[in-house]
């Protein structure tokens, strides 16, 4: 999957753009990783995100670690995607937006 949109919010007021939605993912040898690259062995975490960039797994701004935002401050790489089972979503963590993949033909996913 290489292209990501917007996800509809109702309660936005006006359009909103992603300008990192176009990036190339990604793709690991391991499509799930059972913790967070930068939390100490054993460390909790509620969700896991893999920057779509260079596949660095962090833990979620609802962990004490927030580490997928500090990956994300420091490398410059603004989207992560969910790690969660079921989960399809992105994050841009630079324009601050939910993202859907895209399908085939241009529609969110």
């Amino acid at each position: 999957m290489a292209a990501w949109k917007v996800a509809p919010d109702a309660g936005a007021l006006g359009r909103r753009h992603c300008a990192h939605a176009d990036v190339d993912e990604h793709r690991p040898e391991r499509e799930s990783a059972p913790a967070c690259d930068d939390c100490r062995t054993g460390a909790p975490f509620v969700g896991l995100l893999r920057c779509i960039a260079c596949g660095h797994v962090g833990c979620s701004d609802s962990s004490p670690g927030q580490h997928a935002y500090a990956h994300a401050r420091t490398c410059g790489h603004p989207l992560a995607r969910s790690l969660r089972p079921g989960d399809v979503w992105a994050w841009c963590y630079e324009d601050e937006l939910f993202l859907l993949p895209v399908d085939d033909d241009g529609r969110a996913s």
